[in-house]
């Protein structure tokens, strides 16, 4: 496996470890991915419903979350580190103003177009910055916007397929559809980032379905620099979430893989439950909302708190809550270390490799 550089950062490791809300990567999944090499991820998503402070509100505690999540990673690791945030967020500013700050190595932005990124860097900031995209037309939206307006281009893109877990970019209609997978989608991605190059080297990062080092190999032999993987490090001793949470996966067969439809306003895909049920049958419904944490949800109109369900599934109730996963999640079989994993892909990924030669 070859290492690659965003921006001036060595990323040892062509893996970067997608981030999974709400509390499923914090800084102990992350750090253990940043300690092998890789790019550990700590999802945003939620803090503020782990780090309730007195006499304070949601959108605060989730500041202060942020932070002290920051501060635990650097002092596990010595590795790249980065934060997950979701454009859609109500607090999205705060967010990438914190990560900024508090010296985080990456930003990685989805769910929406980041198109004001750049603008919150300062003259003395280190923050790399990544789109996450469904297309090459959102990378080429992003990276004309950005240079326009901020003589700034992205120190990578990721692009994500229809086969990954959680929120989709994608409509219902185009996830089964030929034209939109990831093997179709990568090489138009990375055409948009080779046509920056006089002025910027962009490395592109597979994601969405990648589950082996035979798919990493693939995926780099189409001209992707690393693959971004979330599926995968759920089953690790490191990850964040409870055990109950993590044998959600490891029970799961390939028919409990399912498309849902979020209170988001996007398709998402998760693993059937009961109170995925419960939501199908109409016998899930919010009666206010206490957070405000997405800017597209309404809870008139949703079936469930989307932020509150994603919390109380990863802390292992999941009668009132679900897990977003990839569409392999399924071929989990038992809980590993994150070292293991790592081990498992690179003997995967040079097996791959000798076969073609």
């Amino acid at each position: 496996m070859k290492s690659f550089y965003i921006g001036n950062l060595e990323i040892k490791l062509p893996v970067i470890q997608g981030g999974m809300g709400v509390g499923v990567s914090l800084s102990g999944l992350a750090s253990a991915v940043a300690n092998e090499g890789g790019i550990g991820v700590i999802s945003c998503a939620g803090l503020g419903l782990m780090y309730r402070q007195p006499a304070s509100n949601y959108l605060s505690d989730c500041i202060w979350g942020l932070k002290e999540e920051i501060r635990k990673a650097k002092e596990k690791t010595k590795g790249v580190v980065g934060i997950n945030i979701m454009v859609a967020l109500t607090n999205f500013a705060d967010m990438v103003r914190t990560s900024i700050a508090e010296k985080a190595d990456v930003i990685f932005a989805g769910a929406g177009l980041p198109l004001d990124l750049p603008s919150y860097l300062k003259s003395d900031s280190i923050t790399k910055l990544v789109p996450i995209v469904s297309s090459s037309r959102a990378a080429k939206i992003i990276c004309d916007k950005w240079f326009a307006n901020y003589n700034y281009l992205p120190d990578a893109i990721v692009v994500e397929g229809p086969k990954a877990g959680g929120h989709l970019g994608f409509k219902t209609s185009q996830l089964e559809d030929a034209n939109y997978s990831l093997e179709q989608i990568v090489p138009e991605v990375v055409e948009v980032a080779m046509s920056y190059k006089e002025h910027k080297n962009i490395p592109v990062i597979a994601a969405g379905g990648i589950h082996s080092g035979q798919d990493m190999y693939r995926f780099i032999e189409m001209g992707a620099s690393g693959v971004q993987m979330g599926t995968i490090f759920v089953t690790t001793d490191e990850c964040d979430a409870s055990l109950t949470f993590k044998n959600v996966f490891i029970d799961s067969k390939v028919e409990d893989i399912k498309i849902i439809n979020s209170p988001v306003g996007m398709p998402g895909r998760a693993i059937d439950g009961v109170f995925i049920r419960k939501v199908e049958s109409g016998s899930e419904v919010p009666k206010s909302c206490p957070y405000h944490c997405i800017r597209t949800c309404d809870y008139s109109k949703s079936p469930y708190c989307i932020i509150l369900a994603l919390y109380n599934a990863a802390k292992g109730n999941m009668d009132k809550g679900y897990a977003f996963a990839g569409v392999n999640a399924h071929l989990a079989k038992k809980i590993i270390s994150v070292k293991e994993t790592i081990a498992l892909l690179k003997a995967e990924f040079l097996l791959a490799k000798q076969t073609v030669l």
